[in-house]
């Protein structure tokens, strides 16, 4: 996202958008990579409530709040681009509240990777996950990129009870 300073995310995340709802895509190409045609545009409060049911000391990944959404309404899969951005924004509009904050910095990008977008980018994020335990570590010479080491023991299990109780 580009000018955050000169949004109001937390207006952005309770847009009414039309959502949820499921898309039926025709692409041969992205019906095999994900895996069927049914594809869910998930509303971005969707993601914030999720976001905010990982406790101190847990995870979650981009592709575990996706797959959850898309079983939880009937979906085969939910839209990446629209995810993404739904996270970033939840992200950005719990740094512009005082107080209630979504505990934005456990939820990873895919292979336990930290997000670059995050408010304060990787640098803050990571300094939120080692307070809570995790170690990061650093991959890559030319492109460097940052990972929570062993996340997948850390993942927090997102069942429906906890989360729509929220």
């Amino acid at each position: 996202m580009a000018n955050e300073e000169k949004k109001d995310f937390n207006a952005m995340l309770r847009q009414e958008r039309d959502m949820p709802r499921i898309q039926t895509i025709t692409d041969g190409a992205s019906i095999r990579k994900y895996g069927g045609s049914r594809m869910l545009l998930a509303p971005p409060l969707d993601y914030d409530r999720l976001m905010r049911a990982v406790p101190f000391g847990r995870l979650t990944t981009v592709g575990e709040l996706r797959a959850y959404l898309a079983r939880r309404y009937g979906a085969d899969f939910t839209d990446p681009l629209t995810a993404g951005l739904f996270v970033s924004m939840a992200a950005w509009a719990s740094y512009q509240r005082a107080g209630d904050e979504t505990p934005y910095w456990r939820t990873l990008r895919t292979g336990g990777e930290l997000h670059p977008k995050y408010p304060g980018g990787v640098e803050e994020q990571r300094r939120r996950l080692e307070a809570e335990g995790h170690k990061v570590v650093q991959r890559g010479r030319k492109q460097v990129r940052y990972f929570v080491e062993h996340y997948e023991a850390a993942l927090f299990p997102l069942p429906a009870d906890e989360v729509d109780a929220k």
